[in-house]
């Protein structure tokens, strides 16, 4: 199941200024493990300033399986199996790194198998497919953050652990929980330090994942650029791996 539209492309129409985050959740969650939670390098997880480091940088591809309208909701995990990851992703104005409430932040990635809803299969598993695990978003608060809870994601062939994500401005949460209009100022993907993959791919759900896992450094999208390139700032929610992990990065788009 390889993302083969998932190439790099040069800057595009839109260009996002992307900076460290500074705002860890606190939700800890999840079973104890006898694994000792491994924390980022220090130069991954420092907290800074967003004005202080912005830096411009480009867009990253869509890929094949994205779906159109899903549901506005701060978990999206449906009851998937997998290591927490609650997510904090802030949004700022690249013009002046001003928070920008009330945009939609968007998110969709695989599960522990590799799997990715609606698209069940392509990773060689048969489990129950309604299209919308693991998919979702919601609207950022006035300090410009967004917080949704999901799972470490797992992989699937060709490419190493990545979650999707857009940002939109101007949409219409429609009475069934969805979303329509606006304008999509972003695209992009967030990535995982190597050290913590490593950990999670040794516990279960994830180790029966079969697939040749590629790690960050092989994959043909992520391009070592840190931060700047989508690297989540990644913080420990307990003493094990299964305990789970905070996730956070503040992006900057031209809205």
């Amino acid at each position: 199941m390889t993302d083969t539209s998932e190439t790099r492309s040069p800057i595009g129409r839109r260009t996002v200024l992307v900076a460290t985050g500074a705002t860890a959740a606190t939700l800890a969650v999840g079973a104890a493990a006898s694994t000792e939670a491994p924390t980022a390098k220090a130069a991954d997880t420092a907290p800074v300033a967003a004005a202080a480091v912005c830096t411009l940088t480009k867009e990253m591809t869509e890929g094949p399986y994205y779906l159109d309208g899903q549901y506005v909701r701060a978990d999206i995990t449906e009851g998937k199996a997998g290591i927490p990851l609650k997510l904090t992703l802030t949004v700022v104005d690249a013009a002046s790194c001003a928070p920008l409430a009330n945009a939609l932040v968007e998110i969709w990635h695989c599960d522990a198998l590799g799997e990715y809803s609606g698209y069940v299969g392509n990773n060689g598993h048969s489990e129950p497919d309604d299209g919308t695990f693991l998919r979702g978003g919601v609207l950022t608060n006035s300090s410009g953050a967004a917080a949704i809870t999901t799972i470490y994601p797992g992989w699937y062939r060709g490419r190493c652990i990545h979650i999707h994500v857009k940002v939109h401005t101007g949409v219409t949460v429609t009475s069934d929980g969805h979303f329509t209009g606006g304008q999509e100022v972003h695209t992009g993907q967030l990535f995982f330090d190597e050290t913590i993959t490593t950990a999670v791919a040794r516990i279960s759900p994830y180790s029966t994942n079969t697939v040749t896992r590629t790690t960050l450094a092989q994959d043909s999208i992520y391009d070592d650029g840190g931060a700047a390139s989508g690297l989540l700032t990644l913080t420990a929610l307990g003493s094990s791996t299964s305990s789970g992990y905070a996730g956070t990065l503040t992006l900057g788009v031209d809205s």
